[in-house]
């Protein structure tokens, strides 16, 4: 439990498609501060409290080395790392899928005709749990960024990455071939830690 004159350390997305919503659930919460993009803790002005603006990817690793009491990630960022967190509260915000998906054009139908081809991914431990699950043997190209354009590149025959609305995937020509699972945003905590609950109550 956190002693009254210890600061409550979230960490949040610094930059991305978590950062707004969350915020604007933060500020729901009654928590007023100046967001600044190149400021990496940001100090509540009428609470004990303080954000951590951090890379989305090492949210997981601040909230288990107890640098922050809680954190807003996605529900695929705690996947992929293998986090040993607890989720505190689903957001319903920030709703995705971790799908796998290919050229309108291939041959490839289902995920069974992935059999030794390459599939690019920001995603590599995720995809790998899933292959080794449904026994296929593929190569995985491990990339950062712009996954849908490696088909059109040549570097991959299928991709496998998150996909909200599906409109990036048909604009590069792609369609969905298998759903490994579905994402949200969510509070995390090391389960050492203040309970979220407790935490909000405190604010009222």
């Amino acid at each position: 439990m956190n002693t009254p004159n210890k600061k409550i350390r979230i960490a949040i997305q610094n930059n991305g498609r978590l950062s707004e919503d969350s915020l604007t659930f933060l500020r729901k919460l009654g928590l007023k501060f100046r967001k600044n993009n190149r400021q990496l803790i940001v100090p509540c002005k009428n609470a004990n409290v303080e954000f951590l603006n951090v890379r989305n990817g090492d949210i997981p690793e601040y909230v288990s080395q107890n640098v922050a009491d809680f954190g807003i990630v996605g529900e695929n960022v705690l996947i992929e790392r293998e986090a040993n967190l607890k989720i505190e509260k689903k957001l319903n915000f920030g709703s995705c899928s971790l799908i796998i998906a290919v050229p309108k054009k291939s041959y490839i139908k289902n995920i069974s005709d992935l059999q030794e081809e390459r599939i690019a991914t920001s995603y590599p431990r995720t995809l790998k749990k899933f292959l080794v699950e449904n026994k296929i043997n593929a190569s995985i190209v491990d990339i950062r960024g712009s996954v849908e354009i490696a088909p059109s590149l040549n570097l991959a025959d299928a991709i496998c990455d998150i996909t909200k609305s599906g409109t990036t995937l048909k604009k590069n020509g792609l369609k969905v071939i298998a759903k490994i699972f579905d994402s949200q945003a969510a509070i995390v905590s090391n389960s050492n830690k203040q309970k979220w609950e407790d935490f909000e109550n405190s604010l009222k």
